[in-house]
């Protein structure tokens, strides 16, 4: 089975980038068992097409709007379930989202999609980093990914050395912290190789 989990969102503009952040998460603090591509899918929109074509099982993380619900609820939908909730487009990615969703549902092939949505507190802000209301449940939301792979049987394992969101957020805010986030990762695959 392949599966892509895609993070989608704007990392300027403060809760929006929590997708993006938590693809981030994953692809720096886990190893995959199994056909698992990650994606900064940031704003790409309609040249995600191919993973919906081409996969067997999408994830997208992002936020979503929800009519009276507070700020950091996650939720987990089915994408066909996506298509008929309209006060899910707020932003112009989220209405790309739900028009490839709806261009890819005609075609023949078509992966299994799911969507792990978390409402945001503030996507207005011109700054990189989340709430503290989002800081506080991004692990669950992180947690919600990693159950969509333990439902279709996907193992995978969490490296020794942790890379913390703060740095992950750093790294994007300050993009020459890239170096760190290597150097972490570095010191990661050694501890793993030395553990052997």
């Amino acid at each position: 089975m392949k599966i892509a989990i895609v993070g989608a969102g704007t990392v300027i503009f403060n809760d929006e980038g929590v997708g993006v952040y938590a693809q981030r998460y994953l692809d720096e603090n886990y190893k995959f068992d199994g056909d698992v591509t990650l994606v900064d899918g940031g704003v790409l929109g309609f040249q995600l097409m191919v993973y919906y074509q081409e996969y067997d099982k999408v994830i997208i993380l992002d936020t979503i709007t929800m009519q009276n619900d507070e700020s950091g609820a996650i939720y987990n939908m089915p994408g066909e379930e996506l298509l008929g909730l309209g006060s899910y487009k707020q932003t112009a990615h989220e209405v790309e989202i739900i028009e490839m969703l709806e261009i890819c549902s005609m075609l023949e092939n078509m992966a299994e999609v799911n969507i792990i949505g978390i409402v945001p507190e503030d996507i207005l802000e011109v700054v990189t980093d989340l709430t503290p209301k989002l800081k506080e449940k991004f692990h669950d939301f992180v947690a919600v990914a990693l159950s969509e792979l333990d439902k279709v049987g996907i193992k995978y394992t969490k490296n020794n050395i942790e890379v913390t969101l703060e740095t992950i957020i750093h790294s994007y805010a300050n993009p020459t912290a890239q170096r760190d986030l290597d150097h972490l990762k570095g010191e990661s695959a050694n501890q793993t190789n030395n553990t052997i």
